[in-house]
């Protein structure tokens, strides 16, 4: 199998085989690349060097996977702190003395 992909290592090693494979679309979408083959292969080994978990994910398990609608609406003023610090730093840059005549 080779090197994996990607190596872990907490409580137990884990080692990570990625395989995917893209087919070149057809023309009326416009060449976008298909995925034939996404297969992830998890193997999880003891402090002895011995196997103790494998998982194996295919593409078509990817599917099955469930996103929560919720979403966080972001909290801010017009006026936040960064706005107002940044405008009197640009204030003091375009007049250093403060000489110029407010508007």
């Amino acid at each position: 199998m080779g090197e994996p992909s990607t190596k872990s290592s907490f409580d137990n090693d884990v080692w990570i085989y990625i395989e995917r494979k893209f087919s070149t679309g057809k023309i009326y979408k416009l060449g976008r690349n298909k995925t034939l083959v996404n297969n992830v292969l998890v193997l999880e080994i003891d402090e002895v060097g011995l196997l103790a978990s494998k998982k194996l994910y295919k593409k078509e398990d990817m599917k099955d996977l469930k996103f929560a609608e919720n979403s966080t609406d972001p909290v801010y003023r017009k006026r936040s702190f960064v706005y107002d610090f940044l405008s009197s730093m640009r204030q003091k840059i375009n007049d250093p003395l403060g000489k110029r005549k407010k508007k």
